[in-house]
């Protein structure tokens, strides 16, 4: 069993070993994509929220 464990700790740093790491501006620039495209659908689903509520708050009223 730890041959095993050797075996595989050692595959897996040769295999770390050709990842290819994005640079740090393209690490920025993913992440501020992700940022971004999460604030336009916390914003698109709160505004759609919103208005489901206040098509609701209406159907009550009439009753």
């Amino acid at each position: 069993m730890p041959n095993f464990i050797v075996t595989y700790l050692k595959a897996s740093l040769e295999e770390l070993k050709k990842v290819v790491w994005p640079s740090k501006r393209e690490t920025l620039q993913h992440t501020l994509i992700v940022v971004g495209l999460s604030l336009v659908l916390a914003l698109f689903l709160g505004a759609i929220d919103y208005l489901l509520n206040l098509g609701l708050q209406e159907l009550i009223a009439r009753r």
